[in-house]
């Protein structure tokens, strides 16, 4: 089965198509994770985009069901160098994405396309599984993005609050598009748990009568989650507040700094960040948006910096109880190095 990625600049690669039939189209953005595919496939953040994969191997081990952060996959379809076809365990890839109905595509050079991002910035794209038209695949590219791939956000988040019973503090949890590692390490500490739709009003918050606020990562722009946003804005120092990946971003927004697009974004399990201590952590990201360090308000101190960019990986205001960073301490597959850090210490302030 034939397939092709066209991109908005013109340029189309043609490949072997594996899932079914069909067509998507998004931005095309890469990760570099030699393995936790399948975390990143099903990771909510992803929604809207074309995951391409710059480890030339996918699939080695199969499909690993129970360590999917979503239970769906959440990125619109997967470009690689090669999957494989006979794992140890598991079903394979190819066998996942034709009973789900899932686009993917294989045979292409991942790397010499990272290598194109990485110059020229994300791009819109389009794949076509079971075609290799590729003039028909970038006009298809190069059409206006749809109201879903604007606001993505109230797709991945759920539809109304729920609770999971904990014997420790009630935690109420702000979903934009939360992993499931993310409830997993609060569940870990005895966390008890409500969990609010992206658009919970301040006061549904604090009917829960909780202990913080914690506010979970998710898909697009930042700044186009206005409920939120309103919600940690009215928040602030009436409750203990964390967050991870865009919690970090909608934090810094509510504080009434902002946000900008980064030109081809953080996406792998590879990330250097520095801690205001001096020491460097080797993390997990997923992000297409920073803080503008510039634009946070006096009382707020830079914790986390990204050593290959300098850009902002972490920030806090301890005048209104706010702690937040970029990457993903909870990031299943690993490196785990700040995961105690971030979730202990979190619930040690909260004593």
């Amino acid at each position: 089965m034939k397939a092709v990625l066209g991109l908005e600049d013109g340029q189309f690669v043609v490949g072997e198509g594996f899932g079914v039939e069909g067509e998507c189209r998004g931005e095309l953005v890469f990760n570099t994770q030699m393995t936790g595919y399948m975390e990143s496939l099903t990771d909510p953040s992803y929604y809207g985009q074309i995951l391409m994969f710059t480890f030339p191997l996918i699939g080695d081990y199969g499909v690993d069901i129970q360590n999917f952060q979503n239970p769906r996959v959440c990125a619109l379809g997967a470009v690689t160098k090669e999957i494989c076809e006979r794992p140890d365990a598991r079903p394979t890839i190819r066998t996942f994405f034709e009973e789900r109905g899932l686009y993917g595509m294989t045979g292409v050079d991942t790397r010499a396309l990272t290598i194109k991002t990485r110059v020229h910035g994300t791009m819109r794209a389009a794949m076509v599984v079971g075609s290799d038209d590729g003039e028909y695949a970038v006009r298809l590219a190069r059409q206006p993005p749809s109201h879903v791939e604007i606001v993505p956000i109230p797709v991945v988040s759920c539809r109304e609050s729920y609770h999971i019973h904990g014997s420790g503090k009630r935690i109420a949890v702000l979903d934009l598009g939360i992993k499931k590692n993310m409830i997993t390490s609060l569940m870990e500490r005895k966390a008890d748990l409500t969990v609010f739709p992206y658009n919970a009003t301040s006061d549904q918050v604090m009917e829960a009568r909780p202990d913080a606020l914690f506010v979970s990562n998710g898909p697009g722009d930042p700044k186009q989650a206005t409920d939120a946003i309103r919600c940690i804005r009215e928040l602030l120092g009436e409750l203990p507040i964390f967050g991870i990946c865009m919690g970090n971003q909608v934090s810094a927004l509510a504080l009434g700094g902002d946000t900008y697009k980064l030109k081809f974004g953080h996406r792998g399990a590879n990330q250097p960040v520095r801690h205001k201590d001096g020491r460097i952590f080797i993390t997990t990201q997923n992000h297409g948006y920073a803080v503008d360090a510039e634009s946070l308000p006096e009382g707020s101190k830079i914790t986390y910096v990204n050593v290959n960019d300098g850009t902002v990986e972490g920030f806090e205001n301890t005048g209104l109880n706010l702690t937040t960073v970029q990457f993903h301490p909870e990031a299943h597959g690993g490196p785990r190095d700040t995961e105690a850090y971030f979730f202990d210490s979190m619930f040690r302030r909260l004593k």
